[in-house]
């Protein structure tokens, strides 16, 4: 792929990380603890951002620890079985997602390179994931969307606010990315 095609994708990649970073810099900690679905929604946005820009994902070492949960001890909140070990921050979740929006913005950045041919390999087993770095990244910038997504919604119908639009990477203000 060529770098003018590998910036494309980076830009609007970096638009999804972005209006995510941008709902977690506009919540503080009380609304995290009033509205607890939110937060688990966030928490499973950032910890799968940065796992799907791993390759090879067995090197995935999250920033924010949690701990697999059967279902009949997850909270009724919770939206997957990955239960953070402690309550984290926004701050703590905003800084995690500006790392992981580098880690990401590296990952694109090989689609023009040499390495291109990488592929994130979850296994063998019939439901691992299998994907050549563009169809992982593609992946992840859509399941980072379907979240923004959500959280635009809750965010909405809860304070009746509208949050930026982002239609490249780096275009909201006063982020810091």
């Amino acid at each position: 792929m060529d770098k003018a095609s590998a910036d494309i994708i980076w830009n609007q990649f970096g638009a999804s990380i972005d209006m995510l970073i941008n709902i977690a810099m506009n919540c503080n900690d009380d609304y995290f603890s009033a509205n607890r679905r939110f937060y688990y929604i966030l928490f499973h946005s950032a910890i799968f951002l940065d796992y799907y820009a791993t390759i090879p994902p067995r090197d995935f070492v999250p920033q924010l620890s949690f701990t697999p949960a059967e279902t009949s001890v997850r909270p009724a909140e919770a939206i997957d079985d990955l239960i953070p070990d402690k309550f984290y921050s926004s701050h703590e979740i905003v800084a995690y997602l500006k790392n992981t929006r580098n880690k990401c913005r590296t990952l694109v950045a090989l689609l023009a390179g040499e390495t291109a041919n990488l592929r994130f390999t979850e296994g063998n087993e019939a439901h691992d994931m299998d994907y050549s770095l563009h169809e992982i990244i593609l992946y992840n910038m859509r399941h980072t969307q379907h979240h923004v997504a959500q959280l635009n919604l809750l965010w909405r119908q809860d304070k009746n606010q509208h949050l930026e639009w982002s239609f490249r990477a780096g275009d909201i203000k006063g982020m810091g990315v």
